[in-house]
């Protein structure tokens, strides 16, 4: 196949699609790799080492879209790029397009077909796919030392001369892959760490990573589809609240992870909360992002905001911020599912091949112009 990547056009976006190590997977396979000039500068890859890696550059989008099969992203395309593609082309990416929104309408009449990389199912064949989960991973990194930066006090025990320095209280509400990592991060960095989710399969995976689990007097629940959280009542939220509330109130910094896919953010921290933290606390709502709001009241995508004392960091596009590793891991998956999905060196393009895939029936979003 010909497999193009572009320079990505989404605000805050800097990753890339492939890397030059994930492109050179793919043309070790016999497919053809053309790079528009520049795509990866924003994650430090450079267009002659795509070139070393056999690669071919493109000057403007325009050289690719028409001569490609098979076009790689990480964000949602936009109108004015899917018009340009050639009828019949394939896209894989993260932001799986909507009937009725963004480019939806431009595909379908482009006959396109979309593999959405977020539907991924949670099998064992599919983990080196898994793109939701290694952006999470990244993330919760990020927001780990996100906390530590933003803190106006030492995240580590320590004893000096002039006394001892307790260590931070640090409290992670999610205990998915983004939170985990969260955790791990802020253990090594030398804080005291609390963490709480509802699924009954997180203190054993909380307690692993040396961290307490928050056992409080509200439901768990089983995992639901993809190993997520389901969504809650408000009934049940607002038990949640009352029983954090204390936990919230002692910790020095509050990172908060839990999402529910396709769903709103799970409303964690109100403004009544954070009012009673400590002033100098910190919140990191990694959820911030949610068109319909972070898992914190006050938290803003991308900004910082003080209330009574306490700063609320809203994060956007975390894993952008660590835009290399976030490509690499990111190429990696990319490269694993493309292969994958090959029959012949041919992307699987029938309902009858598509359906007779598990990871190609639950990822394929539109087969040649209609929504499946």
């Amino acid at each position: 196949m010909q497999i193009g990547v572009l320079t990505e056009t989404a605000p805050y976006e800097r990753r890339v699609a492939l890397t030059p190590e994930s492109a050179g997977r793919l043309i070790a396979a016999g497919h053809s790799v053309y790079v528009q000039s520049g795509a990866g500068r924003a994650a430090d890859e450079d267009d002659d080492a795509f070139r070393e890696a056999g690669a071919m550059i493109a000057r403007t989008p325009e050289e690719i879209l028409g001569n490609i099969d098979l076009l790689t992203g990480v964000g949602q395309l936009d109108q004015q790029t899917a018009a340009k593609l050639t009828p019949g082309t394939a896209v894989v990416g993260l932001a799986s397009p909507k009937e009725g929104r963004g480019p939806a309408g431009v595909l379908v009449d482009r006959h396109a077909t979309f593999f959405a990389l977020e539907q991924l199912p949670r099998i064992t064949r599919a983990q080196s796919m898994d793109a939701l989960s290694s952006q999470a991973m990244v993330a919760g990194y990020r927001a780990g030392l996100v906390a530590a930066e933003r803190l106006p006090r030492f995240f580590p025990l320590l004893m000096t001369a002039a006394g001892t320095v307790p260590p931070a209280r640090v409290l992670v509400l999610g205990a998915g892959v983004a939170g985990l990592q969260a955790i791990a991060t802020a253990k090594r960095l030398g804080a005291v760490v609390e963490a709480h989710d509802v699924r009954d399969s997180a203190p054993e995976e909380v307690r692993s990573l040396g961290a307490r689990f928050l056992t409080l007097d509200v439901e768990t629940q089983t995992s639901g589809s993809g190993g997520y959280a389901r969504e809650q009542s408000s009934d049940a939220l607002s038990r949640q609240r009352k029983a954090l509330a204390p936990y919230v109130a002692a910790a020095d910094a509050v990172i908060t992870t839990a999402a529910v896919p396709g769903k709103p953010a799970p409303l964690l921290v109100t403004a009544d909360m954070v009012e009673k933290m400590r002033p100098g606390s910190v919140v990191v709502d990694l959820a911030a992002d949610n068109p319909h709001g972070g898992n914190c009241e006050l938290s803003r995508p991308g900004e910082d905001v003080r209330h009574h004392g306490v700063l609320i960091h809203g994060g956007r596009n975390v894993p952008s911020e660590l835009a290399g590793h976030a490509s690499r891991l990111y190429g990696a998956n990319m490269a694993a599912f493309v292969l994958a999905m090959c029959r012949d060196g041919v992307l699987l393009s029938t309902p009858e091949e598509v359906a007779a895939d598990e990871i190609a029936a639950a990822c394929c979003v539109l087969l040649k112009g209609e929504f499946r």
